[in-house]
């Protein structure tokens, strides 16, 4: 029996380090331009001078050279991507298999390169287009289908709150308190202070607005069309214009660098990667 399990083991060691081997070799780099239908973008936790992209064909790792490394195994439709606030190996998604349907509540244990369903969703299998996990308790996740759902419990199960009135775009976890969180509508960003249940006028100019950010000291950005890239710190009572609106690009996601509140990154409409070294004042293209 004992040379049979050595045996066993040996025989599953080898599997897996043939199925590593298999993978490895079929990462693959293409340039940044190539890249279409960016959903979502986080700082690498583990270098700061990259970028995690979610997009139609998998997520990618932008490199120095302005191309992309693929780091999902697979090329599924990645949505929703999101980072847990503390810990540098856990990411959040949803979107479709390749094979279609929805993937429900996803979760990577390994840097985004594996995913497993954890929870169909609230009425799912859901396709969270947008999700939010609040850095006051990471328990605490909020994502976009058919309304805003909310889970307390890491994802395991979720319930339908109250969302604002009108199409909804991009949601927010305030970063001090776990009660609040905002949202990017058709009618400008609007804010709940009881878990999603209720909202009220954020106070920036009531205009379709494409996205809402939060940093890890509570300051709120959010992109107003015909306004620009605004700010809300803690200390404002009024929204700062950060840059005036482009007639060229309008962003759907943002990204904050983790230790320099200076840096932003942006994916607009067609997908194009924009950074910012100066707060969002000014902006290049990345590729």
């Amino acid at each position: 029996m004992k040379n049979r399990n050595t045996i066993l083991a040996a025989t599953v060691a080898a599997a897996v380090l043939a199925a590593t081997s298999l993978w490895a070799a079929q990462t693959r780099t293409v340039p940044l331009s190539d890249l279409t239908h960016v959903h979502g973008v986080v700082v690498d936790p583990e270098d700061g001078s990259r970028l995690l992209l979610a997009t139609h064909h998998g997520v990618w790792r932008t490199l120095p050279d302005g191309r992309a490394e693929q780091v999902s195994d697979n090329a599924d439709d990645y949505m929703g991507f999101t980072a847990h606030p503390k810990d540098p190996a856990l990411f959040y998604g949803s979107g479709h298999p390749a094979t279609g349907g929805n993937a429900g509540f996803l979760v990577s244990r390994d840097g985004a390169r594996t995913w497993e369903q954890v929870s169909a969703g609230a009425d799912g299998p859901v396709d969270f287009h947008a999700m939010t996990v609040s850095a006051a308790d990471p328990n605490v996740i909020y994502g976009l289908y058919g309304g805003l759902q909310a889970s307390r419990d890491g994802g395991r199960t979720w319930e339908v709150v109250g969302s604002p009135s009108g199409e909804v775009y991009d949601v927010a976890a305030s970063a001090t308190d776990v009660d609040t969180v905002y949202a990017a509508t058709e009618a400008g960003p609007s804010v709940s202070s009881d878990g999603g249940r209720t909202w009220a006028d954020a106070g920036a100019p009531r205009r379709p607005t494409s996205l809402v950010e939060v940093g890890k000291d509570g300051t709120v950005y959010a992109f107003v069309v015909g306004s620009g890239l605004l700010r809300l710190t803690v200390a404002d009572e009024e929204w700062q214009r950060v840059s005036e609106t482009s007639p060229d690009w309008i962003p759907l996601h943002l990204a904050l660098h983790p230790d320099d509140p200076a840096r932003l990154f942006a994916i607009t409409t067609e997908s194009r990667i924009m950074a910012s070294e100066d707060g969002g004042g000014t902006w290049r293209q990345l590729g």
